[in-house]
């Protein structure tokens, strides 16, 4: 508490935790002069993953076209944002969020990945900048990524990796026809990772930002829901995807699904295998 005081410059009047899932601390805290602060630290002390998420915040807020917490401050111990109070949805909360979503996938980038790693939960996001090749960044940087960090945590036998070898081949001729330029992606969007204001606003938090196809973001919105026809047939009139992306859709589920299988175990090894499996 000393040194969030210090960092602030004035006295915390109160400090309330707020869960910050399995392995963060997160706490609602109010100041001397009235000022409301969300403060998130992480229990294995990483070097690096708050700083992480307050570039990613950054990143975002410089579209201006979806509401972002500002970042107050940040360092290795600490990541102190904006406190958002909520609220409930207006009416039409789910078109503004998927125009607002749709809006924002239309900043680019050269390059496909950040000017930085980041991560994705617990594990690395490798963000190695790979200009005007989607389908070689993602192979290699997402799927294969994962891919490999199964094999390391005893997740795949014989027969998965085969069945992903042949995979392999067949990428190319699924991401086909898809081709845009980068668009700024807030990089793991589900129904925990926004919240709604006291406006009935959509506010987009916890991100994993980097610059990809934009149908990976709306693949993760798919994974498990929460995300309503509103909102993508918002989104596809605000930023018409191209014909054949409910195909490539699960390809996008895949790198989610791999890395929950990395992340929390074998309950997401059958879900990885039969998309895998269904694009034959």
């Amino acid at each position: 508490m000393k040194n969030l005081e210090e960092i602030l410059n004035e006295k915390i009047l109160s400090s309330n935790s707020i869960g910050g899932g399995c392995i963060a601390d997160a706490k609602k805290i109010i100041t001397e002069s009235g000022n409301t602060y969300f403060v998130k630290s992480y229990y294995d002390n990483n070097a690096s993953i708050l700083i992480n998420e307050a570039n990613g915040l950054r990143e975002l807020k410089k579209t201006g076209v979806i509401k972002i917490p500002d970042v107050v401050f940040c360092n290795n111990e600490f990541l102190i944002i904006e406190y958002i109070k909520s609220g409930k949805r207006k009416n039409n909360f789910s078109e503004l969020f998927g125009r607002q979503f749709a809006e924002m996938h239309k900043f680019s980038s050269e390059n496909f990945g950040f000017y930085e790693n980041n991560y994705i939960g617990a594990n690395r996001q490798i963000n190695i900048p790979q200009k005007e090749n989607w389908i070689d960044f993602y192979w290699e940087h997402r799927l294969l990524y994962q891919f490999k960090l199964a094999e390391r945590n005893g997740y795949v036998d014989s027969s998965f990796q085969k069945s992903f070898a042949e995979f392999e081949k067949r990428v190319p001729d699924i991401l086909k026809g898809s081709e845009e330029k980068p668009s700024i992606l807030h990089g793991d969007l589900w129904s925990g990772n926004y919240i709604v204001d006291e406006n009935g606003d959509p506010v987009l938090i916890d991100p994993a930002v980097y610059y990809g196809h934009r149908e990976a973001d709306l693949g993760m919105t798919k994974l498990f829901g929460g995300f309503d026809s509103d909102f993508y047939s918002s989104y596809n009139e605000t930023f018409p995807l191209r014909e054949g992306w409910e195909y490539r859709i699960d390809i996008y589920k895949l790198y989610h699904v791999m890395n929950h299988l990395n992340l929390f175990g074998t309950g997401y090894l059958s879900q990885a295998k039969s998309i895998i499996n269904n694009y034959k």
